[in-house]
């Protein structure tokens, strides 16, 4: 992070950060998006400065998920300012607003703790868009005295939010959720899939010492399918998906694909068919939970729209699981 010690203004103590990313910042945050030290990802709390601010300054406050914290003063170069992070226990500034942790309480007592107050003369700061859901301004400023100021969606967008006397355009106050902004998001679900997988493929090894018809390569495939489209095909594809519930949308294309796997493999004909429906039952139930596993990494969602697609969709998938398994294992152990 090229950080070091300074003497802040009133001979406060703070940490410089560089605007450069290193090597090491670059191969963190891959390895972090492939689901490697994810929950260890993260910086110290506290007050750190970009260039040399002084007095006068303004204090951008975000969350010491390290991803967040590198993705912000990446895009400070011209900017000096201070940096005052929270204690959001590793997490973004989005999801950590939903649970509480990128909140008022924490924001008052960081800006306590960092002797905020004798840093800077002015009192003002400038909080990230997508935490407002978890701070309540004006009570911030009550017990504070400082005001809050809700910058862009965009870290990209701050250094031209700050040059406009800190006023967003409508294209700043824009949440947009692109292709890429989704697919850098898919390898976490896949690596968490493929660690569920192994357990699924020990039983299958285990069935298969007594199977009439043994799991093989086809069977493989038709998994592999179900998996791929619910973690990445289906996030990938979002908005052009019919329906809006993630759940049917990961059901939706999930039946497409295992339709068109059962049909190539011939498991719609006599004698096959009770493996051909148990595939329909059981597979695209599989990429629905996953696909609705991506709610939580969604903008399209609310906590609230969540946890009522949960309690709809996870007792649907689980009975079409269930029946799906039973009429596989029927085949597997009859023949």
């Amino acid at each position: 992070m090229n950080e070091r010690n300074c003497c802040c203004p009133l001979d406060g103590c703070c940490k410089i950060v560089s605007t450069r990313l290193t090597f090491g910042d670059w191969l963190g945050a891959w390895k972090v998006r492939w689901g490697i030290g994810r929950m260890r990802y993260t910086v110290a709390p506290g007050l750190y400065a970009v260039g040399k601010p002084d007095k006068a300054s303004p204090v951008l406050v975000s969350a010491n998920y390290k991803l967040t914290f590198d993705a912000l003063r990446k895009n400070l170069s011209n900017v000096d300012c201070w940096l005052l992070i929270l204690d959001t226990k590793g997490v973004n500034v989005w999801c950590a607003a939903g649970k509480g942790t990128f909140g008022t309480d924490e924001l008052v007592g960081r800006i306590e703790t960092a002797g905020l107050a004798e840093t800077v003369t002015h009192r003002k700061l400038i909080l990230p868009q997508l935490g407002a859901p978890g701070v309540s301004a004006h009570e911030v400023t009550r017990r504070t005295g400082f005001s809050v100021t809700f910058g862009p969606v965009r870290a990209s967008d701050i250094e031209a939010f700050i040059a406009a006397g800190c006023k967003a355009s409508k294209e700043m106050r824009t949440v947009r959720f692109t292709m890429w902004d989704r697919l850098v998001l898919t390898p976490m679900e896949f690596v968490e899939s493929a660690k569920i997988s192994l357990t699924v493929f020990g039983v299958l090894f285990l069935i298969n010492l007594f199977a009439a018809r043994p799991f093989g390569i086809r069977d493989f495939l038709a998994y592999a399918v179900s998996v791929l489209i619910g973690t990445v095909i289906a996030p990938v594809l979002l908005p052009f998906i019919p329906g809006r519930a993630f759940a049917f949308k990961g059901w939706f294309l999930g039946a497409i694909g295992t339709a068109l796997v059962v049909w190539a493999y011939g498991w719609f004909s006599l004698p096959l068919l009770p493996l051909g429906v148990g595939y329909m039952l059981a597979l695209p139930a599989h990429s629905a939970f996953w696909a609705m596993n991506f709610t939580g990494a969604s903008t399209y969602t609310s906590p609230s729209g969540v946890l009522k697609e949960m309690k709809i969709a996870m007792p649907l998938i689980v009975l079409s699981l269930l029946a799906g398994v039973i009429f596989i294992l029927m085949k597997t152990f009859m023949g």
